[in-house]
Parts: C-alpha cells; sequence; structure tokens
C-alpha cells in the first residue's frame, strides 16, 4: 500500500497514493490506522483524492478509521472524491456518519475547530 503521512501538532494527514482501496489494501489501511491511534495521533484526516475506487473491504477500513477517532477526536474523509467513491458511500449511507469535507484545507480547518472547541468545553 503506498501512502504518505503528514503528522502536525493536532493532526495527522494520511494521503491514499492508491487508485483502488479494495480488499488487496483494506487490511494493510486498517493496521496503519490502528497503529497511528495507539501511536497518539489525536486527529486523522483521510486523503481519498487519489482512489477511484472502493469495495465493502475499504469501506471497513475508513469505518475503522471513525470508530478509533470517534470518542474526543476528529476523523475527517478529505479530497474530491471521484464520483463512484462518492456513490457508494452514499449508497452505504455512510454519508450520515461520516465527516467529509471536498478539500483538505477544509478538513485541516474543520479539525482545529474541533480541537478549539474541545478545549474551551475541558475549561469550563
Amino acid at each position: 500500500m503506498k501512502y504518505r503521512i503528514d503528522k502536525q501538532d493536532q493532526y495527522a494527514v494520511l494521503t491514499l497514493d492508491e487508485e483502488n482501496l479494495n480488499s488487496t489494501i483494506a487490511p494493510s489501511l486498517k493496521s496503519d490506522l490502528i497503529f497511528f491511534s495507539q501511536e497518539g495521533v489525536r486527529n486523522l484526516i483521510l486523503d481519498l483524492s487519489n482512489v477511484k475506487f472502493v469495495d465493502s473491504s475499504g469501506l471497513s477500513a475508513i469505518l475503522t478509521g471513525h470508530r478509533l477517532w470517534k470518542d474526543g477526536s476528529s476523523f475527517v474523509i478529505a479530497g474530491q472524491l471521484h464520483p463512484m467513491v462518492t456513490k457508494l458511500i452514499e449508497i452505504s449511507r455512510l454519508d450520515t456518519i461520516l465527516t467529509i469535507l471536498p478539500s483538505l484545507s477544509e478538513a485541516v480547518d474543520y479539525v482545529k475547530m474541533e480541537e478549539l472547541e474541545r478545549e474551551l468545553q475541558e475549561e469550563e
């Protein structure tokens, strides 16, 4: 599996450099997501701009990320998604639970805002 990881203080961006997020790639993605979570990555942005096809195994990997970062942190899907990827996410109704933003900069802004809100809530 080819990807790039850009770790910042408040978040990390994992850019998948694969066209297919399928049963060949998904197990590796799940393992790496678990590793990053255990390593202490506070918020994760998954950039799927390069992905043109996702199957059920790929959706399962995405859901793993959602579960790992759902309590007190953020998991965001970013990028201009390929129409086939968008359609599968909508058919599976995952668009109702996942945070999906059209650009990486919007995803970064979203995560920073979420972090700020969490900090303010802790102060209260």
